[in-house]
């Protein structure tokens, strides 16, 4: 599992004499809502495969439900990358790393190039999870050719991970794509401090992340993209196989209407709160750390529950708010609202809180989230696993589990993890990323838990009795063919000038796709904005751990 990185340590070996890069950001700091524009100097070194791309899409790998995996190709080698939206880093483990945890890892590394040699710029320790579950990975930083979803970006910023215990990496994965907001760049922070000798606060740490950002704000900030977003669906290989893995980025994908979503506003962190200090060209304004929305309420079979007791580390009690994060395998809460949700539904966790909370299969549970006045629910299928092999009548309510308490720079008391998004669809719009004000982040959530999803689950029970005990399971590896996005038209963003996302587009595809189901729901074209580019490659073996 992987989470947001709460702290980091940051290790520079090695300053190597540079040019100093010509800003790629140019700003009008005397208004507020003033648009951005960009330079496109660099411009070749952002782009698509296709010249006329403007996002595109690729299906997901997934191992056990505990690691989504999705195919990136960096620099000579193809590698499977646990999709992450609770961290913002690109690491990959190399040739070099000897761990315990990387010598029991079957698939492709990265071989490290003489473009990454010759770009390395010192290196970083990244550190991942909460208290209870921290990992580590460390390693050189340097630049080297990515793509993803058929658009490639040169000269992009990653780590070469030598040293890790990383779950990511022991369930299956290379690395970690990180899709959180360029603010929380642990290593465009180093990178940037070991290229420019005279750093001025943030400023130049915004300036740069054009040239030393992650990928999806590079792609964004130079201007490929239709649309400064991505969406997720995940798909189910565990007790009931069903749904579709899928990341698009620039676009909704085909056939999803941007009014079937709805839109809550992300958290913006004042400095006083942990948040960054703004650059000096834009003072005034106060950016997002990470993929963080509130909370209206957690509703238990249809029961509201009572909020958490529990203080805050360090810090006034903040808000209700959750972190929307694919690199969690759980859902993770407030401890005392954690014991509650488990005491209902386990006689035996209600006896003794150090039992397993062990409950019927089936019928199952409603654990829900109201988030913008509307009701999200959880799959019942995904609120319970298998307890013991051969076992079909009794499992454990093992989705669910306490983490730490709101502190500075962290202030949710929720992380939503694989649970919540194999329930639904959900966009992530990072609007302007250097003036949040002229466009602020959001995200969007449809929900796709069917409405007989209690039937479903009785039936999977069923089934595996009549089976010996046995669930339907599978595991499935990232796909590596992708679908670029071809625009038709001009781009229906300009980046500090849309206001709420009303006019997003969405990605129509070819004939030959002109339909595809998301956990159910029937997506059909609905207009020929763009069309899709099947880009092929070699297929991905993963060797599940």
């Amino acid at each position: 599992m992987c989470h947001t990185p709460l702290w980091r340590t940051l290790v520079l070996l090695s300053l190597l004499t540079l040019s100093s890069a010509t800003t790629l950001v140019q700003l009008n700091s005397g208004l507020k809502t003033a648009a951005v524009s960009f330079a496109r100097r660099n411009s070749s070194a952002i782009r698509a495969l296709n010249g006329d791309a403007v996002g595109g899409t690729v299906g997901l790998g997934d191992v056990s439900d505990l690691t989504y995996l999705v195919a990136a190709t960096v620099g000579n080698s193809t590698v499977s990358l646990n999709i992450d939206t609770g961290s913002t880093d690109l690491w990959v483990v190399s040739s070099a790393c000897q761990t315990q945890t990387c010598q029991s890892f079957a698939g492709e590394r990265y071989a490290l190039t003489q473009a990454f040699q010759q770009s390395q710029q010192g290196s970083v320790d990244l550190l991942f999870g909460d208290s209870t579950t921290g990992t580590h990975a460390a390693g050189p930083l340097g630049r080297d050719v990515v793509v993803l979803a058929g658009l490639t970006a040169t000269n992009q910023t990653f780590a070469a991970i030598n040293d890790t215990d990383n779950s990511a990496v022991a369930n299956g994965g290379a690395g970690i794509l990180g899709l959180g907001f360029p603010s929380q760049s642990f290593i465009g922070e180093s990178i940037v401090s070991s290229v420019f000798k005279d750093i001025r606060g943030s400023d130049t740490f915004v300036e740069q992340w054009a040239n030393y950002g992650p990928i999806i704000p590079r792609l964004i900030l130079a201007g490929v993209l239709d649309q400064p977003l991505f969406t997720i669906t995940l798909q189910r290989d565990e007790l009931d196989v069903s749904g579709t893995g899928q990341l698009t980025i620039g676009q909704l994908p085909s056939g999803i209407d941007n009014s079937s979503l709805t839109w809550v506003p992300v958290r913006l962190y004042l400095e006083s709160e942990g948040g960054m200090t703004p650059p000096s060209f834009a003072s005034n304004e106060v950016y997002p750390l990470r993929w963080e929305i509130p909370l209206d309420g957690v509703f238990l079979d249809g029961v509201k529950l009572a909020d958490s007791a529990q203080n805050a580390s360090g810090i006034s009690k903040p808000s209700l708010s959750a972190l929307i994060d694919t690199g969690n395998s759980l859902i993770r809460g407030p401890a005392d609202v954690v014991s509650a949700i488990l005491a209902n539904v386990s006689s035996t966790f209600a006896a003794n809180a150090s039992n397993a909370p062990l409950l019927p299969c089936a019928p199952g549970h409603n654990l829900t989230f109201q988030i913008g006045g509307k009701i999200f629910p959880v799959d019942p299928r995904d609120f319970v696993s298998q307890n013991s092999p051969g076992d079909a009548a009794t499992c454990v309510a093992s989705a669910v589990v306490g983490t730490d308490p709101p502190s500075s720079g962290a202030l949710f008391s929720w992380s939503l993890g694989d649970p919540f998004l194999k329930s639904n669809l959900v966009a992530f719009y990072y609007g302007n990323l250097t003036n949040p004000s002229a466009d602020p982040p959001r995200i969007g959530i449809l929900s796709l838990v069917p409405s007989d999803a209690e039937e479903e689950l009785e039936q999977a029970v069923g089934e595996a009795q009549e089976n010996g005990g046995v669930f339907e399971t599978t595991s499935q590896a990232a796909p590596t063919d992708s679908r670029v996005i071809v625009g038709t038209a001009s781009k229906t963003h300009t980046p500090g000038l849309n206001g709420l996302p009303g006019s997003l587009s969405t990605a129509t595809p070819d004939e030959e796709n002109a339909a595809f189901s998301v956990r159910g729901l029937a997506v059909g074209a609905v207009g020929r904005a763009c069309v899709l580019v099947v880009l092929s490659s070699l297929s991905l073996s993963l060797d599940v751990l």
